[in-house]
């Protein structure tokens, strides 16, 4: 049996939705009612009445939510005290950070901390979108930093985390100039002659941006996968070798571009095949002061243990400097 089965049947409780407790879980609904069903199995009996609508769950099942909210309280709160005997950890405070945002952004972000809050601790914690989420649902960092667009946003629920804009980034098309200092291919290519084209992996969030970027494109664009990885800089490793076209975020193409090893791949009047994305930081709220034997809250955080003192204060000045996102408004 693992944690998250509980984890996921406490969201289930409290929702009465697969559909939404899926979503806010960030798995697809056949994944996540095959670990409910896994559970269910380990328990040896029903936990949910499906029948109904909304989902109720069964004796059984109310049995178990009300034992799983004390095991996961108990589970975080050892492991509150196992990191607590960690002094140096203390002050330290987690950032789960996508590769890309890890390798261009992040560095020159926290030294620009220094002038107005001042040098931190830091970890950086450098992960794919999916898990960089995950860390943060599961209460492993303190803090996220990612990439946002309003066709792609995360689906994290409001009334647990709030999120800063931090600043923005351009993802254009880049590639090799050649002898003549000319782009070695120009989009938009041609139907009988596509360029070859450097993607992200299917399933990269920087991926379905592009993806949905070039649908949108006000003339068809015409390209031929020929390499694909979820790292930008793989991508651009590849496009500096002359290999094809890769859209690429403009922060991880500066020293490139300065030194004419890259160039746009694009014409000067095709604006519309640059996409602007909005850099956020995301936190899980801090827990309001509950009644003990009170159930918890849709998206409750079960058992969470207090927020670091050094998070909480780079938090306060995140906001002091940028106005705080209305997540209704903006996802």
């Amino acid at each position: 049996m693992e944690t998250k089965w509980l984890e996921d049947f406490v969201s289930l409780a409290e929702t009465r939705s697969f559909s939404r407790s899926a979503q806010l879980r960030h798995v697809t609904q056949p994944a996540f009612s095959r670990r409910i069903q896994a559970l269910e199995a380990w328990a040896g009996t029903d936990l949910v009445d499906r029948s109904s609508y909304p989902t109720r769950l069964t004796p059984a099942g109310e049995t178990l939510y009300a034992q799983s909210l004390e095991v996961l309280q108990a589970l975080q709160a050892t492991r509150a005290m196992l990191r607590g005997h960690t002094a140096a950890g203390k002050d330290v405070i987690e950032f789960a950070v996508p590769h890309t945002l890890a390798f261009t952004f992040f560095p020159a972000w926290l030294s620009s901390l220094r002038g107005g809050f001042g040098t931190i601790k830091s970890r950086l914690i450098a992960l794919n979108v999916h898990d960089a989420v995950l860390r943060l649902i599961e209460g492993s960092c303190d803090l996220l930093i990612a990439y946002h667009h309003p066709d792609q946003p995360f689906q994290l629920d409001p009334d647990r985390y709030e999120m800063v804009s931090l600043g923005e980034e351009a993802v254009a098309p880049f590639v090799r100039p050649d002898a003549s200092g000319q782009p070695m291919y120009s989009l938009p290519g041609r139907a009988a002659q596509p360029l070859p084209y450097l993607a992200y992996a299917p399933g990269a969030y920087l991926g379905r941006v592009v993806e949905d970027l070039v649908k949108r494109a006000s003339t068809p664009i015409h390209l031929d996968r020929v390499y694909e990885t979820d790292m930008a800089e793989g991508l651009k490793a590849m496009a500096l070798e002359g290999h094809g076209v890769a859209f690429l975020p403009h922060s991880a193409v500066q020293r490139e571009l300065r030194a004419r090893r890259l160039v746009s791949a694009a014409p000067a009047d095709r604006g519309d095949l640059t996409v602007k994305l909005e850099i956020r930081a995301y936190r899980e709220r801090p827990p309001a002061p509950r009644e003990p034997g009170t159930r918890t809250r849709t998206g409750s955080r079960i058992g969470k243990a207090p927020s670091k003192r050094a998070a909480d204060g780079l938090w306060s000045y995140l906001l002091s400097q940028a106005a705080p996102i209305d997540h209704e408004k903006n996802a």
